[in-house]
């Protein structure tokens, strides 16, 4: 048995940090539109915690009309009465970490749930009233076919959720998929296959009537998560909690990033002795704060805005990368209408290419 985590000094820690962050200048006077309960299995946690930050929340800086309010969910950690109580608590929008509706895929991403009790986890959540879920979903797994991936697609389709994301499995460095990849190579879809697995999920999406309003990102009209929107339109966000990341622009144009320790104890003591536990800062120049605005809006289906980018940063774009975007433009990768700058058909499936030579 598993000891019962300290949920109420945790949630101590994170009404100091929100008393911390309400303090600081960068946030004075400011309504917060969009709150995301995310990282770990946040829906293990008690409903009275949710209730707890999210009325602190209120009162230090005023929640926005119809804020959106979204908890992470495991589907094999769902109950009816959990449910209940997260809605209940404040909670309006649901993201169920699926992965796969197939068994074996599951057992290879090491989840904990069945892909019954991912469709029951499912049907709670719409017995209880909430009217936004959000499924994830990752393909071109090892071994995967189309096939097999459309069979997963198509039963996440059939429930109808308001959103789905649908990723494609990557092998990142520092991580322990990266380490197993390395002893002994996984049979991953080559480039050929993949690029089968971007388009044709985009097309099935959309003849279901799902909008890709980011690379890996497609919701019903109207229903886009606004906590992804914020973090690709490069919103000033607070992090709170273990390992949370925040983020503020600078008066020069640059960013502060920072994050939290992610030891729950060690980050529990300091949130409760200082008021906040940032574990490292990044302080970003003007120059880098663009490339990583580009980076990160070019990722949007309607790109990035020109007047944004020169209200945010008092340059114009094209003059910031005149060789750059000349480049993609030519190459038929860019387009711009005089109002945006984003990718082309032929530009979405080397959209991490394009993206990251803004970072250079």
């Amino acid at each position: 048995m598993f000891a019962e985590p300290p949920w109420k000094a945790y949630s101590q820690a994170l009404t100091q940090e929100l008393h911390y962050y309400a303090k600081q200048p960068q946030f004075s006077g400011r309504k917060i539109h969009s709150i995301f309960f995310g990282g770990g299995t946040p829906s293990l946690a008690p409903a009275s915690l949710f209730s707890q930050v999210l009325s602190e929340a209120d009162r230090l800086f005023t929640f926005a009309d119809a804020i959106e309010i979204t908890l992470e969910a495991n589907p094999g950690a769902s109950e009816m009465g959990r449910f209940q109580a997260y809605r209940q608590a404040g909670i309006n929008r649901l993201s169920i970490g699926v992965q796969s509706f197939d068994n074996k895929e599951l057992q290879w991403l090491e989840r904990i749930h069945s892909a019954d009790e991912a469709v029951a986890a499912y049907g709670m959540a719409r017995d209880v009233g909430f009217e936004r879920i959000n499924l994830d979903l990752m393909y071109a797994l090892p071994h995967q076919s189309l096939d097999e991936w459309f069979v997963s697609l198509e039963k996440g389709i059939a429930l109808k959720p308001e959103h789905l994301s649908c990723y494609q499995l990557t092998v990142e460095p520092h991580t322990a998929l990266h380490v197993t990849h390395k002893k002994q190579k996984l049979a991953l879809p080559d480039e050929d296959l993949a690029l089968q697995f971007f388009w044709q999920t985009r097309q099935r999406l959309a003849d279901a009537g799902y909008q890709a309003y980011e690379i890996s990102n497609f919701a019903k009209a109207g229903e886009a998560c606004r906590h992804n929107r914020g973090y690709w339109q490069y919103d000033d966000y607070i992090g709170i909690g273990a390992g949370a990341a925040g983020k503020w622009d600078e008066k020069d144009g640059g960013v502060m990033r920072y994050s939290n320790t992610r030891a729950p104890q060690s980050y529990i003591d300091h949130a409760l002795t200082h008021g906040k536990a940032v574990n490292s800062k990044e302080n970003l120049s003007k120059q880098e704060a663009m490339g990583e605005a580009m980076w990160l809006g070019l990722r949007q289906q309607q790109g990035v805005d020109l007047l944004w980018f020169k209200q945010r940063f008092g340059d114009d774009l094209f003059d910031v990368y005149p060789v750059l975007v000349k480049q993609w433009v030519n190459q038929g990768k860019l387009l711009s209408d005089g109002h945006q700058l984003q990718l082309t058909s032929a530009g979405l499936s080397l959209a991490d290419d394009i993206s990251a030579s803004f970072l250079a």
